[in-house]
């Protein structure tokens, strides 16, 4: 089936002051990349994004991570830095981890990390030693690379044990993963996931680490907004400790955090972050999150946050009502993983991500619990609605975008309905501009 190229886009976006004035500017000195720059800014405008892990910053956000913060080496941490002139990094740090201390209501942050995966590799050094025993959700059951997989450093330098999800229900079998426990015996248990579209009982977790001698490490990466919001429950003071990414629902910047309720364990984290696995912080970024979290804290935050979860639960009953299985029947936060076999047989998920990235939808293929396919190909898609809410998108139009979604997967991406369904988006569009 031919497939309508994502680069016809029409006519693009106009882009706001700002961003025109960055625009010229990289364009001054090199306008091949200021073109393409423009592009992607006319691709966000101009497409629904329903990616879970991506979201929409704020300008303050946006522009703060691409200040003259950038140009200073700032290696160590406020008060202990290894080179001059970082008076007013130390207070942009101090800030950032203040609030991100008041806002997931704990003692301790590292606002340093890289990404979330650099998070975790502070805490599994923190916490373990090469060889010990972890047991986490698989990456094909909704786990992330980083809590196991083989070739990823969590897999290569420790010792993975796996529960999984109950084969018919597909959600967290507690009961199962304390059995486990009780096999393997792990230094370290771990729970927070990439796709997993219902509440975690951090307290059980607790109980069933407690009840084997293990760390209990929650990753918070995809709910970390929603957990600061009081709209999924937190992992305090269940968890020994927290990481987390700071995009995603809480609408940060690209960047990790590792956080924790417990001195020593902080201490420790704070080392194996710098100098253990990482080098200058990124002060840019530091800044970037510390307007994120100022503006998390913030009432319309939890009305935002709300608002999310909503949205992804009027997304589910229009899919569901369009004859589509949702795995685990629904959800309770702001993704779900959409099993496209009960659609049409023959439907894969890296069919269905191409097709509705033509027409202006822009999704990922994701595995489904026990899929029969490679993760190349998958049987299913994961949709978020992170973004979609940061443009002022509510239920009603949550039903319109399980419409077109249905329309473009229902044709096997045939051009000519794509062709329309990408006009009609690009309008749409035009009434729910980029946050500014």
């Amino acid at each position: 089936m031919t497939i309508a190229s994502p680069a016809a886009l029409g006519t693009p976006a106009p882009l706001d002051a700002m961003s025109q004035d960055l625009v010229a500017l990289v364009g001054a000195q090199d306008p091949e990349v200021a073109q393409l720059m423009a592009q992607e800014a006319d691709r966000q405008a101009s497409t629904l994004e329903l990616i879970a892990s991506e979201n929409h910053v704020t300008p303050a956000v946006m522009h703060a991570a691409g200040s003259w913060l950038t140009n200073k080496y700032a290696e160590g941490y406020p008060g202990k830095r290894y080179y001059g002139g970082c008076q007013f990094h130390d207070r942009i740090e101090d800030i950032a981890r203040e609030r991100a201390k008041k806002l997931f209501r704990c003692g301790f942050a590292n606002v340093q990390p890289h990404c979330g995966a650099n998070a975790n590799i502070a805490v599994f050094m923190a916490l373990l030693e090469p060889g010990d025993t972890v047991l986490s959700l698989p990456i094909k059951s909704g786990g992330h690379l980083s809590h196991g997989l083989k070739p990823n450093f969590s897999g290569t330098f420790y010792r993975i044990a796996e529960y999984g999800l109950d084969p018919q229900s597909e959600l967290l079998d507690y009961d199962a993963i304390e059995r486990i426990a009780r096999e393997c015996r792990p230094k370290m248990i771990i729970c927070g996931y990439s796709a997993y579209p219902r509440i975690i009982d951090f307290a059980r977790f607790r109980a069933i680490a407690d009840g084997v001698g293990a760390f209990l490490m929650a990753d918070i990466a995809h709910i970390a907004g929603l957990v600061a919001t009081g709209v999924h429950p937190s992992p305090f003071p269940h968890a020994h400790v927290v990481t987390t990414t700071t995009h995603k629902t809480l609408r940060g910047p690209r960047g990790g955090l590792a956080l924790s309720d417990d001195a020593d364990i902080a201490a420790k984290i704070d080392r194996k972050v710098f100098p253990g696995s990482q080098g200058g912080p990124l002060m840019h970024i530091i800044a970037a999150k510390a307007i994120a979290f100022g503006e998390a804290l913030r009432p319309e935050f939890t009305a935002y946050s709300r608002q999310v979860v909503a949205n992804a639960k009027a997304l589910a009953a229009a899919l569901i009502a369009r004859n589509y299985r949702l795995c685990t029947g629904g959800t309770d936060n702001h993704l779900m993983l959409v099993d496209l076999r009960q659609r049409s047989a023959d439907l894969t998920g890296a069919d269905a991500e191409k097709w509705l990235e033509s027409a202006g939808i822009i999704v990922n293929k994701n595995g489904i619990p026990n899929d029969p396919r490679p993760p190349m190909v998958t049987s299913g898609l994961r949709l978020g609605t992170p973004a979609l809410t940061s443009r002022g998108l509510k239920e009603p139009e949550m039903a319109q975008v399980a419409g077109w979604l249905d329309r473009v997967m229902g044709s096997k991406g045939d051009a000519a309905e794509t062709a329309r369904v990408r006009d009609e988006i690009r309008a749409f569009c035009a009434h729910f501009p980029m946050p500014h």
